[in-house]
């Protein structure tokens, strides 16, 4: 192939992969099937490989991050990043239209949006093409961020625009996202990020892009800061050129004639905000009319056309009555405060993270203390801080043991770790956390063997290693507390059919450090069996897309301890499969019913959990997220489906019961 032919291939295949990208990545409703995106992707890196002088910045190759850097650039914005007063009430939202309508002769409307939480950032193209990102900084000048912006998906690398536009957004990590990172910190023994939008501003300041590549953050874009020829006139229109330009903006906005409807959206969003997948900590009403807001102008903080409502924290006081000692099963020994029961974000709360003991001696928590309590980003409960006026001389200070609790060996903080580790492989609390793991529903799956049930096999000797789950007999289930003939029938039989899990299962329920769920799927297909995966080198695993350094090290120590060559070879003798059973990189899936739609589960499901629906969509092709919106396409409601339900109705959304989402998956 000559250069020229090269060429053609190349612009061909970017634009086609920048299509798929924008599909599945900004409309949320992919056309293809990841396989075919994997193909094309690993088409395209060929061809650059091959004729590098080829490559190009807009290319889908290039997201996955460029070199590290020194430090950040400054960068002066022309048109300054100016933050927003705030609302904490109805009283200041009236005021705030007073305020508003008293500036202009014309009657105003308004547009009101949901305040992502997460980090503010100007993109800057000219001539169609992604030149610049930068933070907001201190309103005026900024730090050069370009290549960790460059990684998010949604963030368009080219748009059908020649003239400099800036556009301005959020960055912000899903929740999904930020419970996976902050999973593998703990498990790794890293500090754990406090809440979503500290964990995007963490990643988007990350001198080494690759990191960045790493943590799956998205964005929204909600303005314009500079944009001269623009003939639009109303906040409203800006929006809706922005969408049409390729740029992920949210859905959830709605113009308002009146403060009346202005307060509806507030209310509605505040009782609605924990269905969204991501985290807003407030609502952002604008002034719609762009020659009304210039009229308005600004303060010398602020502008007079808009203002942010902020949510109230949701925070409780109650007393920590103790502190308990975890060992997960990579060794990590998590204190966690034991509290007096109390309500916070609609849960009740008995239990709350303390992550580490530096974070216990920083803040100075004893146990018998009063505390407050948050839920960070509105998810996991944390003791924000004690409240030192109200002791009373009786809390005792907290001090970890230099020994594990579980099998008394000494622990060990290795190097750059925050936690303390117990690194005895024999340690029973690490051996029954890592039988808990591999039952679990995203491991092997297997029904009925709860934490409970293999804390009690464990404790009455009857399973030490993830063979002997499948040596059990009925008559040893039998002599355990409540358990019946039928229950032990339908464990053991759960515990057969886990024998025939696909590879990616099992991958994931041995419990490697660093390989996550996903990674096991993209190992599971690339290697397709155990053995060929037994034999990987490092070599063979950097190749493969989405496997790093330390992902890959982690995977040949572990397959060249004896331990783990023993109990493969004693699952494979007890017929347990070590092959992939899923699509190869190279298939592509037929399409389904389910192709390219948006699913969103709700209520009591009783023939599938939630797990096994979702599970059961995404082969299908399809994506399941957790809010009703104008972009779902099938509502499937089990028993007492509440609110979503009723959403759906009012946007005429198709809404399948539990037998509709079997008959489709029967085909």
């Amino acid at each position: 192939m000559d250069k020229q032919q090269a060429r053609a291939q190349i612009n061909a295949l970017k634009e086609l992969l920048n299509q798929y990208g924008y599909e599945y990545y900004v409309l949320d409703k992919p056309s293809v099937p990841d396989s075919e995106y994997d193909q094309k992707l690993q088409d395209l890196r060929k061809l650059e490989e091959e004729f590098p002088e080829l490559v190009t910045k807009d290319s889908p190759t290039q997201r996955i991050g460029g070199e590290p850097i020194d430090a950040f650039q400054k960068v002066q914005h022309r048109v300054p990043m100016m933050s927003l007063g705030n609302a904490f009430n109805e009283q200041d939202l009236h005021d705030f239209v007073r305020r508003a309508s008293a500036g202009t002769d014309a009657p105003l409307s308004f547009v009101c949006e949901l305040k992502i939480d997460g980090l503010a950032v100007s993109l800057t193209y000219e001539n169609g093409e992604f030149v610049r990102g930068a933070t907001r900084g201190d309103g005026t000048t900024g730090e050069d961020i370009t290549s960790n912006l460059r990684t998010i998906r949604s963030i368009p690398l080219t748009i059908k625009e020649t003239e400099t536009i800036e556009v301005r957004g959020e960055a912000f990590m899903p929740h999904k996202s930020f419970l996976a990172l902050n999973k593998a910190r703990e498990e790794n023994g890293e500090e754990l990020f406090a809440n979503p939008r500290n964990a995007a501003a963490g990643s988007l300041r990350q001198l080494d892009p690759k990191i960045a590549a790493k943590r799956n953050l998205d964005i929204f874009l909600y303005g314009v800061g500079e944009w001269e020829t623009s003939p639009l006139t109303a906040h409203s229109e800006r929006l809706d050129k922005l969408k049409e330009l390729g740029f992920k903006t949210n859905s959830e906005w709605k113009k308002c004639a009146t403060i009346e409807e202005v307060l509806e959206y507030v209310e509605y969003w505040t009782e609605e905000r924990p269905n969204l997948n991501y985290e807003i900590d407030g609502i952002v009403i604008k002034v719609d009319n762009l020659n009304q807001q210039e009229e308005l102008g600004f303060t010398a903080k602020s502008p007079r056309w808009a203002i942010a409502y902020k949510f109230p924290a949701e925070e409780a006081l109650t007393k920590l009555t103790d502190i308990e000692l975890s060992i997960g099963r990579t060794g990590v020994v998590t204190p966690t405060a034991i509290l007096d029961a109390v309500k916070v974000a609609g849960t009740t709360v008995q239990r709350a993270s303390l992550h580490n003991e530096d974070l216990i001696r920083e803040q100075d928590i004893r146990i018998g203390d009063t505390v407050v309590i948050k839920k960070a980003g509105d998810i996991i409960p944390k003791v924000v801080r004690a409240v030192t006026e109200k002791r009373t001389g009786d809390e005792k200070e907290f001090h970890m043991p230099k020994d594990c609790p579980a099998c008394g060996n000494e622990l060990v903080r290795l190097e750059e770790e925050v936690a303390l580790r117990c690194i005895n492989p024999n340690c029973p609390a690490q051996l029954m956390e890592g039988l808990i793991h591999f039952v679990s529903r995203n491991a092997m799956n297997i029904d009925g063997l709860g934490e409970k049930v293999i804390i009690q096999l464990f404790q009455e000797n009857l399973i030490r290693t993830m063979a002997d789950l499948y040596r059990l007999k009925p008559e040893e289930l039998l002599q355990l507390e409540r358990m019946g003939e039928k229950s032990v029938d339908n464990l053991l039989r759960a515990i057969e059919k886990s024998k025939g899990n696909s590879l990616e299962k099992l991958l994931f329920g041995l419990g490697i450090r660093f390989i996550g769920a996903k990674a096991a799927q993209t190992i599971a297909a690339e290697f397709e069996t155990m053995e060929n995966l037994q034999k990987a080198s490092m070599d063979d695993l950097l190749a493969v897309d989405e496997i790093g350094e330390k992902m890959a090290d982690s995977i040949v120590k572990y397959f060249s301890e004896q331990k783990v060559i023993d109990l493969l070879e004693d699952l494979r003798g007890l017929e347990v499969n070590m092959e992939f059973k899923g699509p190869k990189r190279s298939e592509q899936s037929n399409d389904t019913i389910f192709t390219g739609k948006t699913v969103v589960l709700t209520g009591k499901m009783e023939k599938f959990t939630r797990n096994e629906a979702k599970e059961l969509i995404e082969s299908m092709g399809g994506s399941v997220t957790g809010s009703v919106s104008k972009k779902t396409d099938i509502l499937i409601a089990g028993a007492d489906a509440g609110s979503k339900y009723d959403k759906a109705q009012k946007l005429g959304i198709d809404i399948w019961d539990e037998e509709q989402l079997k008959e489709a998956a029967e085909g």
